[in-house]
């Protein structure tokens, strides 16, 4: 193999290996120097979404290596995923979820923030304020028993843990 033939092959690999760092990445969660770099908290991105609708859940999470605020929210039938810039507080970004996984799990969530009498942001703070040193990370609303409940995620320096709150 020559060189001008040796440069795309050596390109492909480095590009295979980056999309697979930035996948596992995303996977494992948000690295917590990343978080604390966010001077937007879940409740307050939450609350900047309600101009597209109703939240219907939320979460930091890592996009093309970048950390990012999004919000599902739902309004007369349709439904939107809000990113709000996690400087600012402002919304950045709004994009009709019109089919998929991201459709499907819009769908649930809007079913259960229907049978809710709390909001997501009064259970992200609950879960914040019941445990010091963690930072709320993501919030989803799931139907248990019939009944509505958040799944609040929260992470600090050392890890993360999960822990549920009703919405009744």
């Amino acid at each position: 193999m020559n060189r001008k033939s040796a440069i795309p092959v050596v390109a492909a690999i480095a590009a295979t290996f980056l999309l697979a760092t930035v996948a596992l990445a995303e996977e494992k969660g948000i690295d917590w120097k990343v978080l604390e770099g966010a001077k937007v908290s879940l409740e307050k991105g939450l609350a900047a979404a309600q101009q597209k609708g109703k939240p219907i859940s939320g979460k930091f999470e890592m996009e093309y290596g970048k950390l990012q605020l999004s919000v599902y929210t739902a309004s007369q039938g349709k439904f939107w995923e809000v990113i709000v810039d996690h400087a600012s507080g402002k919304v950045s970004k709004t994009e009709e979820i019109k089919e998929g996984e991201d459709l499907s799990a819009a769908k649930a969530q809007s079913e259960a923030m229907a049978k809710a009498k709390k909001s997501l942001s009064s259970a992200v703070q609950k879960a914040a304020a019941s445990n010091a040193g963690y930072r709320a990370v993501s919030v989803v609303p799931t139907l248990e028993q019939g009944k509505p409940v958040a799944t609040v995620v929260l992470q600090n320096a050392t890890g993360s843990k999960t822990v549920s709150k009703s919405l009744d």
